[in-house]
């Protein structure tokens, strides 16, 4: 039985109401607030395991609470909602470490799905093999959630770690992008998928100087190679 706590964060009652009743019929535990600084209050305070992020609210908007998380180093994830197809580019393109986005109206039980998915991925990930893999000068290690190069840390986000891991559990496999989100994110989805390619981008800029490069199969995806 769940027992993880989400914080949701919007400031529309009708949506919390909703999503609350969604979430503790999976018996997640839930608690909400309406504003942005309310909201890094609350995590700070009751550690939840997630938050429902909405990007407009007031006080300070989504962007910037999630922002200043990732400044914090807190690793809590984060979902954000948005009532704007634009304001995905700035989601993705920001670096603002978010797990995964939906964009407003959306159906509820997508985004239980989505957050189960997000809770179970460290334990997968850790459960999977719990032996480091080596690739020429890279260590990924699933246990520690850790990756070195040459000796050097990598400072990775959650999803940034998760892909690249998925790559070099089977270096030299080319995965499609829908593959990618299905493994590396936990849940199969057939939209957008804009959202692998820029944590590629981030991931090969942190891995510049290794001599283990994630490559582009045009047409197709991505694969790890040495």
């Amino acid at each position: 039985m769940s027992s993880e706590l989400i914080l949701l964060v919007d400031d529309e009652p009708s949506i919390v109401q909703l999503l609350r009743m969604y979430l503790e019929r999976e018996n997640f535990r839930v608690e909400s607030v309406g504003d942005g600084e309310a909201a890094l209050e609350a995590i700070q305070q009751s550690m939840p395991q997630l938050v429902v992020l909405d990007v407009m609210l007031p006080r300070l908007d989504g962007f910037e609470v999630c922002r200043r998380l990732r400044a914090e180093n807190n690793p809590v994830a984060v979902i954000m909602l948005t009532a704007r197809d634009e304001d995905i580019d700035k989601i993705l393109g920001l670096e603002l470490g978010a797990d995964d986005y939906l964009t407003k109206p959306f159906n509820p039980r997508e985004l239980v799905a989505r957050i189960k998915a997000i809770l179970r991925r460290a334990e997968r990930t850790a459960q999977a093999d719990g032996a480091p893999i080596h690739l020429a000068d890279m260590i990924v290690d699933p246990i520690r959630r850790e990756v070195h190069i040459a000796g050097r840390a990598l400072d990775l986000r959650t999803q940034e770690f998760e892909v690249l891991f998925t790559l070099a559990s089977q270096p030299g496999r080319v995965f499609t992008r829908e593959q990618l989100l299905q493994q590396a994110w936990g849940f199969d989805f057939y939209g957008q998928t804009r959202t692998v390619d820029v944590h590629i981008a981030h991931l090969r800029k942190k891995m510049s100087g290794s001599s283990v490069n994630i490559e582009t199969v045009t047409g197709i995806g991505y694969k790890l190679v040495v």
